[in-house]
């Protein structure tokens, strides 16, 4: 391990978060930086609601979105270790619904131009978002996106059973294990641990996950008592440029009421709200030097790249992400780019739309969780600063 807590500098991490506030671009943000099991750091900077003058603290509640999807994998992966299934097992085993897939053609214009899959879904496509599947969100003008749309795949008023129904006849955009997309395939999980557990998943993922961790305000929707708690929710002045000073308030997002009543949707891959302590507890409980959530050869797997040699993620509005693969729920970053933390090779990471990032670098034991409530806020340019500093503070590689 080469960070270590007591030499840990925290300096060059709360001037970056603060340059952050005092730029307008974020209203308030939260960080806790581990050293193997220990806690290094934690800092909170602005406000959880600029416009009532509440200032940002520990306690404060927060929409994690896509952070949801670690909780979802290691749920999944539990399951795996109990031999209730295999990685490698076809979902139509479990889900019937989704067996004989069809397949957009190249260049497809309209939904029905389809061929047959040549291999079933399995599970380890839906960890790793290599299934076909999409979310219907990031390809506008495609067929894909209007089948979604029209077909409200994504509606949170009905439960990850109907989901699935709206999935059956929808086809595929790659070849199962021939691509990457990000996708609704961490909901299908959802609903796959449903079935196969015999439990809501709520109530599996409070039992197996949430209560043995002590993460009391994690869960699909925040109790009356503690909705005072739930940090303010902003939008940029510019989406297509995070660096533009200027923030707006949007309440009722992504729709009325939303975390402030139960819906019936719990969304394995963006339904959480978390805390900073409690998305903290998560990630100590998978980092080694002591009793971890799931088996060591389970995390191995978990934080090692599953593309195939020289395959990126990609988004369908950015194209590849260079050096980026992708583990079991989360991206691994194979090769540093210029906005990487300097020698961080090997690094766990995924986040949430609204600005909540968490990594683990099992190569240096340094693990962490970043909290922004800043739409649109997923791997925006202040996320690598911070993660920037705190190598820096921990003396890995160069300062950034």
């Amino acid at each position: 391990m080469s960070a270590s807590v007591k030499t840990f500098d925290a300096a060059p991490m709360r001037a970056a978060m603060q340059r952050s506030v005092d730029a307008d671009l974020l209203a308030g943000l939260s960080c806790t930086v581990l050293v193997g099991r220990e806690t290094a750091a934690v800092h909170c900077t602005g406000w959880a609601d600029r416009e009532r003058g509440i200032a940002l603290r520990e306690d404060h509640l927060f929409r994690v979105f896509s952070n949801t999807k670690l909780v979802t994998t290691c749920a999944v992966l539990l399951l795996v270790e109990a031999g209730r299934f295999g990685l490698d097992d076809p979902i139509d085993r479990f889900l019937p619904a989704l067996a004989r897939r069809r397949v957009l053609r190249a260049g497809a214009r309209t939904i029905d131009d389809t061929e047959p899959a040549h291999r079933p879904i399995t599970i380890r496509h839906l960890l790793t978002h290599t299934a076909g599947l999409s979310y219907g969100l990031f390809d506008p003008g495609t067929p894909i996106y209007a089948a979604y749309r029209a077909g409200r795949v994504l509606n949170p008023l009905t439960p990850l059973s109907d989901m699935i129904e709206q999935l059956a006849p929808l086809p595929l955009v790659f070849q199962p294990g021939e691509g990457w997309e990000y996708s609704v395939a961490t909901d299908v999980l959802g609903r796959l641990i449903e079935i196969v557990s015999g439990e809501r998943f709520d109530a599996f993922v409070s039992a197996r996950i949430f209560e043995p961790l002590g993460m009391a305000d994690t869960g699909f929707d925040i109790p009356a008592a503690a909705q005072d708690r739930l940090v303010a929710y902003y939008r940029g002045a510019d989406p297509m440029d995070p660096t533009r000073p200027g923030l707006t308030r949007i309440d009722d997002q992504p729709y009325p009421q939303a975390y402030l009543r139960p819906v019936p949707r719990l969304s394995g891959g963006g339904g959480l709200v978390s805390s900073l302590h409690d998305m903290t507890a998560l990630l100590c409980s998978l980092m080694p030097g002591g009793p971890t959530l799931l088996r060591p050869e389970t995390l191995d797997t978990m934080m090692r790249n599953q593309l195939a040699e020289g395959a990126n993620i990609r988004f369908a509005m950015l194209g590849d992400i260079r050096g980026k693969g992708f583990g079991l729920g989360g991206a691994i970053t194979v090769a540093s780019s210029p906005v990487d933390p300097p020698d961080s090779a090997g690094e766990f990471q995924w986040g949430g739309l609204a600005g909540t990032h968490w990594w683990i670098s099992p190569r240096h034991g340094l693990a962490g969780v970043l909290m922004a409530q800043r739409e649109m806020g997923f791997w925006n340019p202040f996320s690598f600063e911070v993660k920037r500093a705190i190598w820096q503070g921990a003396g890995i590689g160069k300062a950034g």
